[in-house]
């Protein structure tokens, strides 16, 4: 009796620890097949200043610094509004990765930058697409007002 318990628990315990090593293999190759995808890119100024443009350098003239078009949120962590946007923006980011950058701008913590935007009411969302000026929109947005403007805004696709 003892040697039929003793081996069934050596049974039990190699199920166990090859069950627990197949899920682990296969979540590693889960893991190595998924390609991590871009979310949202939070800025400071100084990251705004060397990625989407340097006001301070020029002025009078709007100069996109980006390698992709971009929307750039203006938000506050209390809005409630911004706060119904962002998983949107999220999705988005994922969706577009490698065609558009989606950045996000704390107006809290960056009040110099919502400044010399003119930010007044959030969200407020620019819209940069690659040789053109920006254009702004206030306030929040369904999903598929955001794919419109960026596919026809920032992608330049026709519909």
């Amino acid at each position: 009796m003892k040697k039929l318990t003793g081996a069934i628990l050596m049974l039990t315990i190699v199920a166990i620890t090859s069950c627990a090593s197949k899920a682990n293999e296969k979540e590693e190759t889960k893991q190595t097949n998924q390609v991590k995808k871009m979310g949202t890119i939070h800025l400071t100024k100084a990251e705004f200043l060397a990625k989407v443009a340097n006001y301070e350098a020029n002025p009078t003239e709007w100069k996109y610094l980006g390698d992709k078009p971009c929307i750039i949120d203006f938000y506050a962590s209390w809005c409630g509004p911004c706060k119904t946007i962002a998983p949107i923006l999220e999705d988005l980011a994922k969706e577009y990765d490698g065609q558009i950058y989606i950045y996000k701008v704390n107006t809290e913590e960056e009040q110099e930058l919502a400044g010399a935007f003119g930010i007044r009411s959030i969200p407020s969302i620019l819209f940069c697409p690659m040789d053109e000026k920006p254009q702004m929109a206030q306030g929040a947005m369904p999903k598929d007002a955001f794919k419109q403007a960026i596919e026809e805004v920032l992608l330049k696709k026709k519909k």
